[in-house]
């Protein structure tokens, strides 16, 4: 008697319907249900694919690309332009396609629970991410009544150290590197 693949099959079953909902265009009435879970990570893979495509922005780009996208946000959150333009250029270097070594993602490094938290589906679309991540600073913003270097300190480092007092020295290194280009992007502005 071989292994019982129930389990298996109800939870390929589930990750089928969930694609489903997801991404309509991909699948039509007809197909028949993934036999494979290797196939099912293909299908999502590809998606991811076309997703970030349908923005036409990925890997290495520039300030100029995205300019339209960060001046809608910066209104929106009420941020400033170049403060966003030096949050990116720290976090990513304007790459799409970064991950840190601690799982952050994309142009304004967010990491998975953050992402989630702000309903950010594709942390590599670089317009959800950006949305996302001014959403945050601006959030932070509002929780430190304006203190923009310590809402820095605490998306670097979290809510909870800045809020213990416990900053470590890479978010302070982090936080006077953004202020340091903020400032340059302001005067030249």
């Amino acid at each position: 008697m071989g292994p019982n693949l129930t389990n298996v099959t109800r939870v390929l079953s589930r990750i089928e319907e969930i694609n489903r909902r997801l991404m309509p265009d991909m699948y039509n009435q007809t197909s028949p249900l993934k036999s494979r879970f290797v196939e099912v990570l293909d299908d999502v893979n590809r998606a991811k694919k076309t997703a970030k495509s349908r923005s036409n922005i990925s890997g290495k780009t520039s300030y100029a690309e995205l300019k339209d996208v960060i001046d809608e946000c910066a209104e929106k959150y009420n941020i400033d332009n170049e403060l966003i333009r030096a949050m990116i250029q720290v976090e990513s270097g304007w790459d799409t396609e970064a991950v840190s070594n601690k799982g952050a993602q994309g142009l304004m490094q967010l990491m998975p629970r953050t992402s989630a938290m702000l309903g950010v589906q594709d942390p590599f679309d670089p317009v959800q991410n950006i949305e996302g991540g001014v959403r945050y600073i601006s959030d932070l913003t509002d929780k430190y009544r304006g203190d923009i270097e310590k809402a820095l300190a605490a998306y670097n480092a979290g809510p909870a150290r800045v809020d213990a007092g416990n900053i470590p020295d890479v978010s302070r290194r982090y936080v006077k590197n953004i202020m340091a280009i903020y400032r340059r992007l302001r005067e030249a502005g």
